[in-house]
This record gives C-alpha cells, sequence and structure tokens, in this order.
C-alpha cells in the first residue's frame, strides 16, 4: 500500500480548519488578556496597574478641563509653582479626547473609567495589526498568526497593553515594532515610515533612543556595506526623523521652551541629532558617486559621526550623564536605585523576584535566535532577523543593569517567536529532519514564549522570603481606591504622603501632593524621604517648608530610615505620640492619617 493512502494529503479544506482554529486559539488568547474583574474594576474603580496610569489620567483630565496644550506643568503637584512633566501631549491628547466624548453620555467617573480601560485594548489591536500584517509580508500566514499567538504569550508585551496602562510604553512599543519593520522592508517610502515613527517614539519618551539610534546604525551601515542600493532607505529615514522630530517638538512644546535644554525628553539636544542624521544622509546621498568603496563610505560616516558626537558633548554637556542631571545623591540612592524599573537582575535575583524570568530569558533567546538566523539562516530572511537582533542586543545589555532597558524592545520577541514557531511545526511534519534538530526546534520555540517561563519562577519563588511579597502587596492595598478616596472627604489641602501614594491621591482626591515618583520634583522627593524617614523634627522641618496639612503614612510600606527607627514609621505602628499631629480615622487599618494643628 502506497504511503499515501495511510496518510493522506491535506486537503485546502482542512487547511483552512487549521487555519481557522489557530485564529481562534489567538482571538481566545488575546480575550484572556483582559478579565471581567480587571475590566470592571478599572470602570467603577479607576483601578490601573502603576502609579504612571494614574498620573497620565490626571494629566489628561486636566487637559480635558481646558488646561493649555502647552502648559505641562502638575499645579497639584510640589504647590505653588507646581511641576512640569516631561510626558508628550501626543498622549494626552486622545484619552482627552475620549473624555470629553464619553463625559457627556457617562459623567465624568464612568468616562475616566471606560477611557482607562478600553484604551489598551484599542492599542493592542493596533500593534497585533503590526505585527501581523509585517510578519506575514516576510514570513508567510501561518508564521503570521503564531506570532499573534507569542504576543499574547509574552508577558513583556501583555503588561503594556493591560487594562488601565494608559501609560505611554504601549505606543512606543507600537512605534518600534513599525519603524523595525520598515527597516525589514527597506527603500526609500519603508525608509521615511522608519524615520517617522523614530520621531515619533523619541516625542513620545526617551525609553525608546536606544531603538531609535540602533534603527539609525542600521540604515548607515547597509549604505556603507552595499552603497547605491541601500541609499533611498537611508535617506528616507533621515528624511522621516530629521522633519518629523522637530516638527512633533513644536507641535508639543511652546515657544518659549524651544530652546530650554532637557535630558529627559524631546528637546534641543536630540534635535542636534536628528537633524545632524538628515545633514548626514544629503551628504552621504550627494557624495555617493565619490564613495564606491566600502573603506570611503566607512571613512565618511565615521568623519561625520563624530563631528555629531562632538557636537553633542560640547553643547549639551549635562546630558553625557543620562537624562537626570539634577538628582541628588540622596535621591538618587534612596529612591531612584530602588524602584524596580531601575532595577538589574542581579538585585531582582538577590531579592528573590523571580518574576524577572518570565522576561528576560525569552528577550535573550529572541536575540541568540534572530543572530543565528542572521548569519546562517534562510537568504530571504537575514535581513529581518539581522534588523530584531540589531534591536534586541542593546535592550539586553541595557535591561540586565536597568529593567526598564526590556520594555519597549519586548514588542520585538514574537517578531521573532513566530517564524521560529513556524520553523519547527514545520520540522515536525519533516520527516527527513533528525530528531536532534526536531528536539532542538522544539525547545527553542517553547523557551519563546514567555508563559512557559512561569514553572520555574513559581518553583523559585517556593523557596523565596516572603517579606518582600508581603510589602508590595501592601503597597497595593495602600494605593486602592478603597484606602485612598475616602481623603476626598477631607477639605482640600496639601498631602505629605509616601512617594508611591502622591499619583494615587491625585486622581482619587482634590488634594495637592508634595511627593510623587517622578525625577524632576527632587524638592518633593526630599521631602518624603527626611520627613518619612527622618526624625520628629526633620517631619516637623518638611511639613513647614510645603505648608503641608495632612500626613499619611502607609504602615505596611514604611519609609526607609536615614538614621535609626523614622518617627512617621512609629507614628502609624502606634509606637509614637504628636500633640501637633491630630489623627483621623479615615484610613481605616491600611493607610494612616493626621491633620496637622
Amino acid at each position: 500500500m502506497p504511503a499515501t493512502a495511510s496518510f493522506p494529503a491535506l486537503t485546502p479544506a482542512r487547511r483552512l480548519d487549521a487555519h481557522k482554529i489557530l485564529w481562534l486559539l489567538v482571538a481566545f488568547s488575546a480575550l484572556s488578556l483582559y478579565p471581567q474583574s480587571d475590566v470592571i474594576g478599572t470602570i467603577l474603580h479607576l483601578r490601573v496597574p502603576d502609579t504612571d496610569d494614574a498620573m497620565r489620567l490626571v494629566e489628561a483630565r486636566d487637559l480635558a478641563a481646558g488646561q493649555g496644550w502647552f502648559d505641562n506643568v502638575q499645579h497639584r503637584f510640589l504647590p505653588p509653582a507646581g511641576v512640569p512633566s516631561h510626558w508628550s501631549r501626543l498622549v494626552d491628547a486622545p484619552l482627552a479626547g475620549l473624555l470629553l466624548l464619553l463625559t457627556p453620555l457617562f459623567g465624568r467617573g464612568l468616562a475616566e473609567g471606560i477611557t482607562a480601560a478600553f484604551w489598551p485594548p484599542l492599542l493592542l489591536g493596533v500593534y497585533a495589526a503590526v505585527l501581523f500584517f509585517g510578519v506575514r509580508r516576510t514570513f508567510g500566514a501561518r508564521a503570521a498568526l503564531l506570532a499573534l499567538l507569542a504576543a499574547t504569550q509574552t508577558f513583556g508585551v501583555t503588561v503594556q497593553f493591560a487594562a488601565g496602562r494608559i501609560d505611554h510604553h504601549n505606543l512606543q512599543m507600537i512605534a518600534i515594532l513599525g519603524l523595525s519593520l520598515c527597516l525589514i522592508r527597506g527603500g526609500r517610502p519603508a525608509g521615511i515610515g522608519a524615520g517617522a515613527l523614530a520621531a515619533l517614539s523619541l516625542a513620545i519618551g526617551l525609553e525608546g533612543l536606544p531603538s531609535v539610534a540602533c534603527g539609525a546604525l542600521f540604515v548607515v551601515g547597509d549604505w556603507v556595506l552595499r552603497g547605491r542600493t541601500a541609499l533611498p532607505a537611508f535617506l528616507g529615514f533621515g528624511l522621516g526623523l530629521g522633519l518629523g522630530a522637530p516638527l512633533l517638538f513644536g507641535a508639543q512644546t511652546g515657544p518659549q521652551l524651544w530652546t530650554a535644554t532637557a535630558c529627559d525628553a524631546l528637546s534641543p539636544p536630540w534635535l542636534w541629532l536628528a537633524g545632524g542624521g538628515l545633514a548626514a544622509a544629503l551628504a552621504c546621498a550627494g557624495l555617493d558617486r565619490r564613495l564606491a568603496s566600502v573603506p570611503a563610505r566607512l571613512a565618511c560616516v565615521a568623519v561625520i559621526g563624530l563631528v555629531l558626537i562632538g557636537g553633542f558633548a560640547a553643547l549639551f554637556p549635562a546630558c553625557l550623564g543620562g537624562p537626570f542631571p539634577g538628582m541628588t545623591p540622596l535621591v538618587r540612592d534612596r529612591w531612584l536605585l530602588t524602584v524596580n524599573e531601575m532595577a538589574s537582575v542581579e538585585k531582582f535575583v538577590a531579592r528573590g523576584q523571580w518574576e524577572v524570568l518570565v522576561y528576560y530569558p525569552v528577550l535573550a533567546l529572541a536575540a541568540l535566535a534572530a543572530s543565528r538566523a542572521a548569519w546562517r539562516g534562510t537568504p530571504a530572511h537575514r535581513r529581518a532577523y539581522g534588523v530584531a537582533a540589531l534591536m534586541l542586543w542593546p535592550a539586553l545589555a541595557i535591561g540586565w543593569f536597568q529593567f526598564r532597558g526590556i520594555y519597549v524592545a519586548s514588542g520585538l520577541v514574537p517578531l521573532v517567536a513566530g517564524p521560529v514557531l513556524d520553523g519547527a511545526f514545520r520540522c515536525a511534519a519533516d520527516g527527513t529532519a533528525s530528531l536532534r534538530r526536531r528536539a532542538g526546534l522544539a525547545a527553542l520555540a517553547i523557551g519563546l514564549v514567555s508563559t512557559a517561563w512561569m514553572v520555574p519562577a513559581l518553583v523559585a519563588g517556593l523557596f523565596q522570603d516572603g517579606r518582600s511579597q508581603a510589602a508590595e502587596t501592601g503597597a497595593f492595598a495602600c494605593m486602592a481606591d478603597t484606602a485612598v478616596a475616602p481623603l476626598a472627604a477631607l477639605t482640600p489641602g496639601t498631602v505629605l504622603a509616601p512617594i508611591f501614594l502622591g499619583p494615587s491621591i491625585l486622581m482619587l482626591t482634590p488634594h495637592t501632593v508634595v511627593a510623587a515618583p517622578y525625577h524632576r520634583a527632587v524638592a518633593g522627593l526630599t521631602a518624603a524621604i527626611e520627613g518619612l524617614g527622618g526624625s520628629e523634627a526633620d517631619l516637623r522641618r518638611q511639613i513647614a517648608a510645603h505648608g503641608v496639612r495632612y500626613l499619611v503614612a502607609c504602615p505596611a510600606q514604611p519609609a526607609i530610615a536615614l538614621d535609626g527607627p523614622a518617627f512617621a514609621t512609629r507614628l502609624a505602628r502606634g509606637e509614637a505620640e504628636a500633640g501637633w499631629l491630630e489623627p483621623l480615622p479615615l484610613g481605616g487599618d491600611v493607610l494612616k492619617v493626621w491633620r496637622v494643628r
């Protein structure tokens, strides 16, 4: 009997059925990202995942209420002067637009909840569309579907599109994914698109700066190696970035700030590099006929690069040390280096925070797989894998020292995982493939699915000290609406509270706050660190300096003591008293609240 008699070939109808099943799996996985409890909690109680989401809603609310487009000061933060935000109005605008549209229909409270709940799924749909069509063009329809399935299992992606996640990282993820796919496609129109998306990413926030730099290096390196064939993409990228960045900067920045240096946001230092990139592309295009060899082109871009970097160092020396030039050692050591997004992988492991296993190893495997495929893979796919590898390796290196380095690049993991999963299925169906090859591809494919890493993370968690987890749970309880919202019943005044509580108080009450987790507010951060972590004299001094009316403490997560037991911590535990503070019964067992007499 012929072999085909026992195993008949798949008919088009059967292939279609498999295709539909895969779509159903993708749809089910996507829907499972939004549990009913999370969506309802966001709509009815404004439960958002992070302090940045709370602050973003406050900014969008103020814009919808009539605060000026170019007025980026949060006036209820560190009064009376307020704190100028480094965040983008391009993110505030659609949220404010939704609030204006929905408020007449549902009232302000529900309008804010609906906006916070459904904006992230809408953006997930955009991300999924960009990913699907980009992967399908290069790797085929099944690989594209598998990339979507991998995206729904990639924690670095799903956390950025969760209900209530209205911060800007999801938009940056879309921009950098689109930039990468444009570079893979090549040509002038795609180059212009890549440059424009790079400009958009910078206008939203500088977290995508390493990816933008890698995109620029790719088009430059491609031109150096291939010459005139790669020139259209190089020139297009320069045009898109060099023209797009100043336009977006001017669209969201008041004219009085056009010459102000801001190391943490799109401003003259970064416009210098963007404009220099455009000038470099135009210069190389003009000299292309005279630069017939790789060494000549390399020498040309090396000279231009030295001029750009030297000019940056000479004109904007403050930015050479990073985006936080005005931060004091006290704030850096006692706050900045304690937050998770600034922690290294080693610190996560030392703390017993094994959830890092569902993020970092997947990124490392994606970088390794992309690098190998770019070097030894199918010629038609090498460019795509090369772009992915170039974007992933810097994120991997930065992410080892600062966890936030993996945020944006995690969106590229499905770009690699989808084709690898497709290849593993093809290999499994290939009777001529060796067992070793099948097993290797299967292991790689499983390793690129971050939910598979939950098993070792959970096992490792069984052996960890539960104190850090209890403290984190306590902090979330202190930020919950049930704990913070009762403060709204008090006469509006200035609140000194733990740093992480600031955005929740701004979102859920009419009060002003002294401190919130933002690096521009050094005075407020100092007040919270010294006042809540120091002696009674330190606390009284900071309360007087900032006109504080209410003191709030979170006993579950006390401030780090500066020297000996902190007075505010002892006060919250009932181990100390102060006649100049009147206890208020509004916080229940979660928060402790006092009025300053």
